[in-house]
């Protein structure tokens, strides 16, 4: 088992993730007395500047995105004085040396985070090594994107590979992270309610969306040449996927979790060239509004015509003995009326209402996991109206809710990646992406992009501050299905 890291290098540490995400995490953690007592830190960049002024940068990046109610003056000062600061240019492998006498001699484990663009990843690893910094007892954790397609995720993957065995590779996606998304299995594992019916006789379709108000928000480089399919449903709408639709583990770890997910990759129904036009929809946002605001078309974003897809749609299948004729409906876009990802799931109706006679319409039970904004897992059951029942039996829908906030109110919620980054530094990889599963995902991914291809599919125009193009309606409701929003 490995032991809990005394020395993080953070690759990108001036970047926008560690300002809002990795520096207010860490503090977080070692405010609550989490992080090893010996812990240091050792952030690095491009940027050219002193301990000192990135140690500022530090300090405002907390005072920025951190309550003001959890920086305590003398925590703030304990976490500040853990870092250190080495400006280096990943792309020179000989500028590795100086970072390296910085971390001193190793007396412990020691975690890398790397959270800079994927064409630094090689020369990043190269350099590490050369430097002595990639030995035994030495664990890497990789932001996405890990690659463009299948292709270049194995180029990617070789490189780590070749320094970093898998053990010792942890691909981060945060999704898994998130709380409610733990909750997730332990609402299917840990309760003995749904399990009988999560299977294709008590389930007649899952829906997973994650929505987006904003648009390119400054992401012009990265997103153009990647679109929704690749930034969203390659990873974390994958994930999700799978997490749903697994066989249960044999224990909650690494090894078992991540085999039943990659089962699932691997099950998923091939979408080619011949149904590519029938199971997916693209588009892309014109002008429109937004929580009342005008907002403009994305080729205006950009300053120019694109063919990039910033919706997409798909019926998925499951080919296994546990889903099989169970459509699983995806969708993510930018520009959409709200903010919102869950899981929701519609059980089947009962074989024969004994209402129906009385007049009572029963609607089937349904499921929904909200994952962001708020937390919380809903489930809407039959119920009857109070009354006499002269004028007949109504029965109605009511929600039986589990808000996180509130039954755990009095427990501080932590974000993904005070969980991730914790879980790096002691190393489980429980959470953690393993290659099989990141290949498996693209492999699926190339089948549509290769489908749109020999289709020809162009993103079809949708307004801004609306649910996508009106083909992703059709998507669904060709089988009697509407799109929960």
């Amino acid at each position: 088992m490995a032991r809990a890291a005394n020395a993080l290098l953070l690759f990108g540490a001036t970047g926008d993730l560690s300002r809002r995400m990795l520096l207010p995490s860490l503090y977080r953690l070692d405010a609550d007395g989490l992080l090893p007592a010996d812990l240091v830190i050792v952030a690095t960049a491009r940027s050219e500047m002193d301990e000192a002024a990135f140690r500022e940068t530090a300090d405002t990046a907390l005072h920025q995105f951190v309550d003001a109610a959890q920086l305590e003056p003398a925590a703030v000062e304990r976490f500040i004085g853990r870092l250190r600061y080495v400006a280096v240019d990943a792309s020179d492998p000989s500028q590795f040396a100086t970072l390296a006498e910085a971390v001193g001699p190793r007396t412990g484990d020691m975690a890398i985070f790397l959270s800079t663009a994927p064409q630094l990843f090689e020369p990043t690893i190269a350099g590490l090594s050369a430097a002595g910094l990639a030995g035994e007892g030495v664990r890497i954790g990789l932001e996405k994107p890990l690659g463009t397609d299948l292709a270049s995720s194995r180029v990617i993957n070789d490189a780590v590979a070749a320094v970093f065995p898998e053990g010792r590779t942890y691909r981060i996606d945060h999704y898994l992270g998130k709380e409610t998304v733990q909750n997730l299995l332990a609402l299917r594992f840990g309760n003995g309610l749904f399990e009988p019916q999560w299977n294709a006789m008590g389930i007649d379709h899952v829906q997973i969306t994650v929505a987006e108000t904003v648009g390119l928000e400054g992401r012009v480089g990265f997103y153009d040449g990647a679109g929704a399919l690749r930034d969203m449903v390659q990873n974390h709408m994958l994930q999700l996927l799978a997490l749903v639709a697994m066989e249960p583990p044999a224990q909650f770890d690494a090894t078992a979790v991540r085999d039943e997910k990659v089962k699932i990759f691997r099950s998923l129904r091939r979408i080619g060239p011949n149904e590519a036009a029938t199971h997916t929809v693209t588009g892309q946002y014109g002008a429109g509004a937004v929580s009342g605001a005008v907002v403009p078309g994305y080729a205006e974003e950009l300053g120019r015509p694109s063919g990039t897809e910033t919706f997409v749609a798909i019926k998925a299948h499951v080919d296994n003995w546990r889903w099989k004729g169970v459509p699983f409906y995806l969708r993510t876009g930018k520009r959409l009326p709200a903010r919102h990802s869950e899981i929701f799931i519609q059980f089947k109706g009962v074989p024969h209402s004994i209402f129906a006679s009385k007049g009572a319409v029963v609607q089937p039970n349904k499921l929904v996991i909200r994952l962001q904004p708020e937390e919380t897992i809903r489930l809407l059951v039959m119920a009857k109206k109070p009354g006499l029942d002269r004028d007949g039996i109504r029965l109605r829908e009511v929600p039986l809710d589990l808000g996180m906030a509130d039954a755990f109110a009095d427990t501080r919620r932590r974000i993904a990646y005070e969980r991730l980054l914790l879980d790096l530094i002691e190393g489980d990889p429980t959470l953690f992406v393993r290659r099989d599963e990141v290949e498996a995902q693209w492999e699926w991914i190339d089948g549509i992009r290769a489908g749109w291809e020999a289709n020809g599919m162009e993103p079809r125009p949708y307004a801004a501050g609306t649910w996508g193009p009106s083909a992703a309606i059709g998507l669904t409701e060709r089988d009697g299905v509407t799109w929960h929003d």
